[in-house]
């Protein structure tokens, strides 16, 4: 509660986003299969999710799978898909109580009929919640995204629909999973590691980034909450100089 005092509610991030690295490890420190590391860090996506809601974070993007993923053993993606379908059936009434909409971002073409088909279900029921926007970027990578914004735009300037001389950042912006989505103001990764990991590389050009040695599992409230604070502790300056900033 202590730290909880210590937020200042005028000066929150507008969308965090987090990279939740570290099941396996927590599951290795133990002696415990991967897949236990997985299914511990789906506390950790609750216990996060009711905390952005409660603070009324605008948006919550969490990288729940990655496109690289793909090419890890086909019992581990196995097991990770059907956490996910698990997870969308048990939570999708908790989501509706709590206002919480779902979207999903990522290659959903590569999705298992079942867990798409669950997914989109999620998605759908809750269109009508106006709070927190959750976002699950699922076989997704940022490389795969623009990759395919690029390919949009060819082929509307190639049909004469855009003008390839007067392009602006935000004629491409609408050609990517995240269109309508404010760019996170906060990226978060757990477990150590010091990179982003093909992650909203186009959508986090000036986020502040915070990283922190917890294992995504042992991710708690608290951890979110310092996270948090230490985002307000930074000056945002895009640029320009504190004293322009000041001036505002």
């Amino acid at each position: 509660m202590q730290l909880r005092k210590q937020i200042d509610s005028n000066k929150l991030p507008s969308h965090v986003a987090i990279i939740m690295d570290g099941n396996g490890r927590w599951a290795r420190q133990r002696g415990l299969d991967r897949i236990f590391g997985h299914q511990q860090g789906v506390n950790a996506v609750r216990e996060v999710i009711e905390t952005a809601a409660e603070l009324e974070i605008g948006f919550l993007t969490l990288y729940a799978f990655s496109n690289e993923n793909w090419g890890r053993p086909d019992e581990e993606v196995s097991a990770l898909m059907g956490i996910m379908i698990q997870s969308l059936s048990n939570e999708t009434e908790t989501l509706l109580k709590n206002n919480i909409r779902l979207k999903a971002i990522g290659d959903m073409d590569r999705l298992a009929d079942d867990v798409r088909e669950r997914l989109f279900e999620t998605v759908k029921l809750t269109s009508v919640s106006t709070g927190l926007t959750l976002i699950i970027a699922l076989s997704y990578s940022s490389r795969w995204e623009i990759t395919m914004a690029a390919r949009k735009i060819s082929t509307a300037a190639k049909n004469g629909t855009l003008n390839p001389e007067s392009i602006t950042e935000e004629d491409f912006e609408k050609y990517l999973n995240t269109y309508g989505i404010p760019d996170p103001e906060l990226m978060i990764r757990t477990s150590g590691e010091l990179r982003i990991s093909n992650f909203l590389l186009w959508q986090v050009a000036y986020a502040e980034f915070y990283f922190t040695e917890t294992l995504w599992p042992d991710f708690g409230k608290d951890d979110f909450y310092n996270a948090i604070i230490d985002f307000q502790k930074r000056e945002r300056r895009f640029g320009k100089t504190s004293e322009q900033v000041s001036e505002k």
